[in-house]
């Protein structure tokens, strides 16, 4: 292990854990810790779900041609790419604290900003910059919730950041549906995207006053903080660093030295391949919410985000039961002969493509809260944020594939072999899994991030 977790992993201090009232105290910490994370979740849901109802609106308002209005709803995605290669990396250099809030001004500043552009490289530049502020924040909640949780909640509270995703993601696309329903404003839009400031301001407020994580704080040698941190907010002491304890280099090319490479490319491979087979069926669900009798006008897509939801939380109640590796492996399977079946046989009967969207869309979401728990544990405190982030930019590679690339694959090949290729991505994710995902469950964070654990 590091000699910065070795200082300060949280449940391994030196003097016994917090009893009686303090550890009711402490649990209450813990908790609101991982809600003022997760309501980093909810406005990174709440900017990129807005933009599907909005987009629309704007392109008449602002007559964007075709070229701009993709451009625009991409933006948040490439901001993303950016985002999480340098803001994990320098989350890992100025502390967790600071960014925590700093990214969610950005949030609020960027959100009352796109309701005042006037013209389309005004809104271009603005939700670039949100997009790599919601880059950051994925690097920045995961770190700082590995590190004040301990490990028999690390694993619910984690995952806990991905359900908050989809809340912020459902209640965007909720809102942006009631606006262009009730109003024939052609200026619209600007509300719908600017309702972001409303839960960036509050998850700002709630963060205020909270500490930055000891771990780190040891990390960069202020110990008497660490120590003062972790005896009134964690009720333990801070654990002195093991003599031996080898030095990790906060810079994107510790990823790849041979300690952590395998879990650089596990946490990126994994993150991509679930991210790019769920973009490919997302472009089959209107055809198959159609079958199902789902009605237009973005309900059907309501409704699916709340069936994701429930999918998510599924996989939050079950992490610690059935483990993070099989949460991860069975899935995949499961993922992958759902899609071998709509591939195979895309003209089915409604129900047989009902099923299989649904089995895939159900196991896909339970297993995609893994995006928080495995970047956040296998990395040690010093690239903990970078690795999160590296893994979080790869995972936008598969976004942008299944963006642009299956609506050119639908024309050229038809649907079944679109479902064919994702199935592919998911026998790759299985087996990277089988081959280099770690059971860190129960773990210690010193020893669930050190390379020798598996």
């Amino acid at each position: 292990m590091s000699a910065v977790e070795a200082h300060a992993s949280p449940g391994r201090g030196t003097g016994t854990g917090p009893t009686g009232k303090d550890a009711g105290r402490v649990r209450r910490f813990e908790t609101r810790i991982a809600v003022c994370a997760g309501g980093g979740e909810v406005c990174d849901g709440w900017v990129l779900g807005v933009v599907g109802a909005a987009l629309p609106l704007a392109r008449d308002d602002l007559q964007l041609t075709s070229a701009w209005a993709g451009l625009i709803g991409a933006a948040s995605l490439i901001g993303l790419f950016f985002g999480g290669l340098i803001f994990g990396w320098l989350t890992d250099k100025v502390g967790r604290q600071k960014m925590y809030l700093i990214d969610l001004l950005v949030f609020l500043i960027g959100s009352l900003l796109q309701f005042v552009v006037q013209d389309p490289v005004q809104l271009l530049v603005v939700r670039l910059v949100m997009g790599a502020a919601v880059g950051a924040d994925y690097a920045i909640a995961g770190a700082l919730v590995a590190e004040f949780a301990p490990p028999a909640r690390r694993g619910r509270l984690l995952a806990s950041l991905i359900v908050f995703w989809y809340v912020g993601y459902t209640l965007a696309t909720g809102f942006g549906l009631a606006v262009t329903s009730l109003t024939d404003d052609p200026t619209a839009w600007r509300w719908i995207l600017a309702s972001s400031a409303l839960p960036s301001l509050v998850v700002l407020l709630a963060r205020l006053g909270t500490p930055e994580s000891p771990a780190w704080l040891a990390g960069k040698g202020r110990i008497a903080e660490a120590e003062e941190i972790s005896r009134r907010w964690l009720g333990r002491e801070l654990e002195r660093p093991a003599p031996d304890g080898a030095t990790v280099h906060t810079r994107h090319s510790t990823l790849f030295a041979p300690a952590y490479l395998r879990r650089t490319a596990f946490t990126s491979l994994f993150w991509l391949c679930q991210v790019t087979p769920f973009f490919a069926v997302s472009t089959f669900a209107p055809q198959v919410l159609g079958l199902l009798g789902a009605p237009g006008g973005g309900v059907g897509e309501l409704l699916l985000n709340a069936f994701l939801l429930v999918g998510c939380l599924t996989g939050m109640v079950v992490i610690n039961r059935v483990g993070r590796r099989a949460l991860l492996l069975w899935p995949f399977c499961v993922t992958a002969a759902a899609l071998l079946v709509l591939g195979l046989w895309p003209q089915a009967h409604p129900a047989v493509v009902a099923i299989g969207f649904g089995v895939f869309a159900l196991f896909h979401a339970g297993s995609s809260v893994l995006q928080a728990v495995y970047p956040s544990e296998v990395f040690p405190t010093e690239i903990r944020a970078t690795g999160i982030g590296f893994a979080a930019a790869v995972s936008r590679i598969g976004a942008a594939l299944g963006t642009f690339l299956v609506p050119l694959g639908l024309d050229a090949w038809g649907v079944g072999a679109v479902m064919l290729l994702g199935c592919a991505v998911s026998v790759l994710g299985a087996l990277v899994t089988a081959a280099w995902a770690p059971e860190t469950g129960g773990m210690e964070l010193s020893r669930a991030s050190s390379p020798g654990a598996s």
